[in-house]
């Protein structure tokens, strides 16, 4: 099922990642699950809040940084669904980019990854976005690839 957007929420997602590179961005996707796939209105950004505190409580190595984790708040994330709750929508999914690395789904995605959500990776290069991939996780907490629709505003 595809993940359906139009063109400024990736333009907004790609801003947000040449913002920040070197560090991987992150934010959150909200919009609506439909039968026929998730429905994205808005795009989110959000603070990589991934610190070495939050790498000891995930038992990893402390050496790693924003450049290779990104961490979205526990409060961050009940402020995002108290609003999309209040306007009729839920979070459909998370956005993040790979500095220097292709837009392919690390094992640490994979592990911290729900199965209801989009995961869009963006590839930032030399501070220029490349690829950009959407991914669900299948039955077997495998992740799958997931069609970008891009529609017309």
């Amino acid at each position: 099922m595809p993940l359906k957007l139009n063109a400024d929420h990736l333009q907004a997602m790609q801003f947000h990642a040449k913002q920040v590179y070197p560090e991987e961005c992150c934010g959150l996707l909200l919009g609506f699950t439909e039968p026929e796939g998730n429905r994205l209105v808005e795009v989110r950004a959000a603070q990589n809040a991934w610190d070495k505190q939050i790498a000891s409580e995930m038992a990893a190595n402390p050496s790693i940084t924003k450049v290779r984790r990104y961490w979205i708040s526990p409060e961050e994330m009940l402020v995002a669904m108290r609003d999309a709750r209040d306007r009729g929508m839920d979070i459909i999914g998370i956005y993040h980019s790979h500095p220097d690395h292709p837009a392919l789904p690390s094992e640490c995605d994979r592990q911290l990854a729900w199965p209801q959500y989009s995961y869009v990776i963006l590839s930032i290069r030399q501070g220029e976005v490349g690829e950009t991939y959407s991914w669900q996780l299948d039955d077997h907490h495998q992740f799958q690839p997931e069609e970008l629709m891009v529609l017309d505003p």
